[in-house]
């Protein structure tokens, strides 16, 4: 593939990666949209390579945390959605069993989602409360909010990994040829 067809598809996925991130107002889709622009990355893997991949995370993750109204949807995306992809192919492709590269996939995200707690918390100002989603609820809640919030944050992530998984076997099996067909770089 050219350099130049490589260009296009790379300010393609960014692109569509920042404008899919654009609507990450509130609630679940301050999550779910930067989750799906990180699954842009996989198939960029897939069709380019990891440092094209690398590149265009880094493109999307700096124009997310200028252009989105939202920060916590570019941190988020910056600190874990758009570099997972990234990261899962390289431990994968390591010849370790499986149960070693949950331990290290499960490890990365916790430190991820950390990560992405202290830069909201210090750099952008936002309050503990407003993190965890705890502002006026009772002592109890937010005493237990921070390891209810990882545990399903962990749950969540092994649904996420499982389902890159998954799609990029479909893509593999059944969408990639007509991809090729109808963006025939050469």
């Amino acid at each position: 593939m050219s350099q130049s067809a490589k260009t296009a598809i790379g300010g393609m996925t960014a692109a569509l990666s920042v404008v899919l991130m654009l609507p990450t107002v509130m609630g679940l889709w301050t999550y779910a949209l930067p989750a799906f622009a990180g699954i842009l990355i996989m198939f960029t893997i897939i069709e380019l390579d990891k440092k094209w991949a690398s590149g265009i995370f880094v493109a999307v993750s700096i124009l997310s945390l200028m252009l989105l109204p939202n920060k916590e949807a570019a941190v988020f995306y910056a600190c874990f959605f758009g570099n997972y992809p990234i990261l899962k192919a390289i431990i994968e492709k390591r010849n370790m069993p499986r149960a070693l590269e949950y331990i290290i996939k499960i490890a990365l995200f916790n430190v991820s989602v950390l990560v992405a707690a202290f830069v909201m918390l210090k750099l952008f100002g936002m309050p503990l409360a407003e993190l965890l989603g705890t502002e006026g609820e009772s002592a109890w809640w937010v005493e237990y909010a921070l390891p209810i919030t990882l545990g399903i944050g962990n749950i969540t992530f092994i649904a996420f990994d499982y389902l890159l998984t998954v799609m990029v076997t479909i893509y593999l099996a059944k969408w990639q040829k007509r991809f090729r067909k109808m963006f025939p770089f050469k």
